[in-house]
């Protein structure tokens, strides 16, 4: 695995600190229309940095893990641009009427993080153990 200099692992940290304080205020009604825009900004932050460590080796497994955290990476950027319609509303004119934008978009977001989450659990753990089982430094 690629390993992040000083700055990046700053970064990484710093972005799942604000994805946490951004899901955390927006849950709890305090400040939505900012905490959406800080959970983004830490779910850019710590995507793209996730997606910076990479893996050069040849083992199958793990290069798959690899994919699917990007999947989650995904769900995480998908969950916060849904959490900034959920605060403006940007998506409704797409949609012919309130019930219908309701049904398919609004409160969304959650559904994706529930996701995102269980997944990044997953192959965080996952690959840890196969890096731990073939003596792969981290």
């Amino acid at each position: 695995m690629k390993q992040l200099n000083k700055w990046q692992s700053i970064i990484f940290l710093a972005g799942g600190a604000l994805m946490v304080i951004g899901v955390g205020g927006f849950a709890l009604m305090w400040l939505q229309g900012i905490m959406c825009w800080v959970y983004l900004v830490g779910a850019l932050m710590f995507s793209t940095m996730q997606a910076i460590q990479s893996y050069e080796g040849n083992d199958i497994t793990i290069k798959r893990l690899k994919r699917i955290q990007g999947f989650a990476n995904l769900l995480f950027v998908l969950s916060g641009i849904l959490m900034v319609d959920n605060a403006y509303q940007l998506f409704q004119p797409l949609f012919s009427s309130q019930i219908d934008y309701i049904n398919y978009l609004f409160n969304k977001w959650v559904v994706l993080l529930l996701i995102a989450a269980v997944v990044e659990v997953y192959t965080v753990h996952r690959l840890d153990h196969e890096l731990s089982k073939k003596n792969i430094k981290e």
